[in-house]
């Protein structure tokens, strides 16, 4: 669903570059809370992540195909905050490196993608897992409803923001029935694969999904023959299991090297035909307006390597230099951000230190 230069005016465009900047600046400082020891370390993996699985375009109708939005996927993994810098940080090189989403329509993408999954998903999840069993297996349930939501609304939010700044005149209600019914579609894809992997994470290490923290069963007690649920008491860390005390570094590791083969060999065997985005323009003349993409001579423009002649190859090295450049460049983000929130308890730490000192001397 990367919208094109072209597709939104320039007034609506810069607004909605407003609301991403708005939004993304609001999300460095609640990423700031998210980043804890067991987060941090995931979320610049979390975005090359993505980056891999956008790649990997799967068939939803006849000459149609969709694509991992990753919004539901990253805020589930590591918190809303920073789920939508791990998508922003995604959309953003794909716009500058590969010509991928216009540049000026960067705020719209990250608007709809981002923002709009993540919202919807997260908010959807929450609701879900405090109604469902508190097991785990109840996250994997609330994490496919919450994706397959977030695709059509994220639809949904293009259609309005094309009702306000379309730059042709096509019937909003055509572009909603079009746009809505096929990413319901991939909306399912969506939900296969964000179930999939956050089912496999937990698995492996369940204290590492963020929106699954707590998920135990509350303490029954049998009073007077009805079970009432114990008294609450202070809330201790989720014990991890043996069996799934995998170390941080080989999640990394193979988190890592499944993006690297999904990006850089998978994709290759991805379907070929335009997204469910794509196809609704050109069938509804949504595109009669699309302007050539600012970067379009990039050296990786359209996923392939510039001057490398063989198919396979170019998309496969393409994909390896994305995931690179993505792990590094979310990893320095989220890293900055962690560091922010040190130095900023760094004073009060100092302060209390002081006080203590203070009144042992008197």
């Amino acid at each position: 669903m990367h919208v094109p230069d072209g597709f939104i005016n320039a007034p609506t465009s810069a607004a909605t570059g407003v609301i991403a900047a708005g939004a993304v600046a609001v999300s460095l400082r609640g990423a700031r809370r998210e980043l804890d020891e067991r987060t941090a370390p995931l979320a610049g993996l979390v975005a090359a992540f993505i980056f891999a699985v956008q790649m990997l375009n799967f068939p939803v109708a006849a000459g149609t195909s969709g694509h991992l939005l990753g919004g539901a996927l990253a805020a589930i993994l590591v918190g809303p905050y920073t789920g939508v810098l791990c998508v922003s940080v995604v959309l953003l090189m794909q716009g500058i490196l590969f010509a991928d989403g216009g540049l000026t329509a960067l705020g719209v993408n990250i608007t709809n993608m981002a923002i709009v999954t993540t919202v919807v998903a997260y908010a959807l999840f929450r609701g879900l897992v405090k109604v469902l069993p508190r097991t785990r297996r109840s996250a994997t349930v609330a994490s496919f409803v919450a994706a397959l939501v977030s695709v059509p609304a994220a639809a949904l939010a293009f259609t309005l923001m094309y009702a306000v700044g379309g730059t042709t005149d096509v019937s909003i209600g055509k572009v909603a029935t079009a746009m809505i019914g096929v990413h319901v579609l991939i909306g399912i894809g969506e939900a296969v694969i964000t179930a999939l992997t956050v089912g496999a994470v937990i698995a492996v290490r369940p204290d590492l999904v963020y929106g699954a923290r707590g998920l135990t069963q509350k303490l029954k007690l049998r009073v007077n023959g009805e079970l009432v649920d114990a008294p609450d008491t202070e809330p201790e860390p989720e014990p991890v299991p043996a069996a799934a005390r995998t170390s941080h570094r080989k999640v990394w590791a193979a988190g890592l090297v499944a993006s690297l083969v999904l990006a850089g060999f998978v994709s290759f065997y991805a379907s070929a035909n335009p997204d469910g985005l794509e196809k609704v323009a050109a069938d509804h003349g949504i595109d009669a307006k699309a302007e050539e993409h600012a970067v379009a001579d990039s050296p990786l423009a359209d996923y392939g390597v510039k001057d490398v002649d063989d198919a396979r190859l170019s998309g496969g090295l393409a994909g390896v230099i994305g995931v690179g450049v993505t792990v590094v460049a979310g990893t320095g983000v989220f890293w900055a951000v962690r560091r922010r929130r040190t130095d900023d308890a760094s004073p009060s730490d100092t302060t209390n230190t002081t006080s203590t000192t203070s009144t042992t001397s008197v």
